[in-house]
């Protein structure tokens, strides 16, 4: 007899104490996945329906030769990761492998500016064509800013606009900014009114409208340069474009502390920040806020919700929103108990690590979480499916790969190269 029958798994659920929990807020993780590519300060940018993540470190990697970077891409519906093929060799076309860059999808073509490796900073323009996979440099004239890392870029209309960031030549911290013009690829220097930020590195910025939004981010108290007593703003500013001014919010609400290489992004309209790192206190964090453009007001984001819970504390990762959906990756988080132990036991560790005090010891992530900002009643349930461990046999074919995928680590295999850590 084939009969289809309906079973609500909230209103069934399995025997046993387990018993289902409707989420008060909408929005839940939705999936961890390990086995991505383990990166710390990569640079990643939305193009369609697919992340693409370029550059970055991994502890113990060589950063000394210059090899041509590495590109990865996800496929955010799928939650699978795939490598790009590289270029066999570094060709002037081609940017070499580096951290700390920036880069910034206009159309399908994605352009990257800045970064380094342990051998010094870049100031070339590159363009990588997401479509056929090529890298181009690109001629560039006027105001050229000089080689940096740690700054930042946002796409505003026609023109990229990058602020601040460490100087190589000058070996300070900027608060310039640049705009580069993508009809004619003239950089200019733009000259603004009001009130500068400070001087800063691996801060955040996103765009909201014709304003560019930073926030946190690494300074010094000499100012320009580095002196080695670090200071962390928590002042939110923005850049109107239009007017050329800095503006300044009044602080209000739940102020997130200041912080470094965290990550941003605009959701509904709104600025979100997650993770990053204050050296003053050894503290890593894992908390997100939002702050309301219209309202001029700052809320801590509770994300302590859903079946796979938010990601550790960490710092210099990447936070990518995809239609109602975010994506966290990479970064670098303090080890754990478990990890401590794991490392004394493995063939990296030395005597003087067991004399040492792990606890500022670092461990890079090769995962990704998923917050479902608006989860469709098809995810709810698939949701429920997995938690409660429900009977998916009678699941038709497409809905039980959704779970596979969902649940299932990544199966990732690239080309490893030994690199050095970059202290930076």
């Amino acid at each position: 007899m084939n009969e289809l029958i309906h079973v609500n798994p909230l209103k069934y659920p399995p025997t046993g104490s387990a018993k289902p929990q409707l989420q008060r807020a909408g929005y839940k993780w939705i999936a961890h996945i390990r086995g991505g590519p383990k990166r710390v300060n990569h640079s990643a940018v939305l193009v369609g329906d697919t992340i693409f993540v370029f550059g970055g470190f991994c502890t113990g990697g060589n950063y000394f030769s210059a090899e041509p970077i590495d590109v990865f891409k996800l496929n955010t519906q799928t939650l699978q990761w795939q490598s790009v093929e590289s270029p066999a060799e570094l060709s002037k076309n081609v940017p070499f492998m580096r951290y700390g860059h920036a880069v910034v999808a206009h159309g399908n073509q994605v352009y990257l500016f800045g970064g380094r490796n342990d051998k010094g900073a870049c100031n070339k323009l590159y363009r990588f064509d997401t479509t056929t996979y090529q890298w181009s440099l690109i001629p560039t004239t006027g105001c050229i800013p000089g080689p940096r890392d740690g700054h930042t870029a946002c796409l505003i209309g026609s023109s990229i606009y990058v602020f601040g960031g460490f100087e190589e030549i000058d070996n300070c911290f900027s608060n310039d900014i640049f705009a580069l013009d993508l009809n004619t690829f003239t950089w200019s220097f733009v000259e603004y009114k009001g009130t500068p930020l400070s001087h800063r590195d691996f801060h955040s910025a996103c765009a909201i409208g014709t304003r560019m939004y930073i926030f946190g981010g690494r300074g010094d108290l000499d100012g320009p340069f580095h002196t080695d007593v670090e200071i962390y703003c928590n002042r939110l500013a923005y850049f109107d474009t239009e007017t050329l001014r800095w503006c300044y919010p009044e602080k209000r609400g739940d102020i997130p502390p200041g912080r470094r290489s965290h990550s941003a992004f605009v959701y509904n309209g709104e600025l979100y920040i997650f993770g990053g790192y204050e050296s003053n206190k050894k503290l890593h964090y894992g908390n997100m806020y939002c702050f309301n453009p219209k309202t001029e007001v700052w809320r801590e984001f509770p994300i302590n919700v859903g079946r796979t819970g938010p990601p550790r504390a960490r710092r210099r990762h990447a936070s990518i929103i995809a239609g109602s959906r975010l994506f966290i990756f990479g970064g670098t988080s303090p080890m754990n108990d478990l990890e401590r132990a794991a490392y004394l036991k493995s063939e990296k560790s030395t005597e003087t690590d067991c004399l040492q005090d792990l606890k500022d010891f670092l461990t890079d992530h090769d995962d990704l979480h998923v917050l479902d900002f608006s989860p469709t009643l098809q995810t709810l349930c698939l949701d429920a499916v997995i938690e409660y461990e429900l009977n998916t046999s009678f699941l038709p074919n497409s809905l039980q790969t959704k779970i596979r995928q969902i649940t299932s680590d990544s199966l990732l295999a690239y080309h490893h190269r030994d690199r050095y850590f970059a202290t930076r």
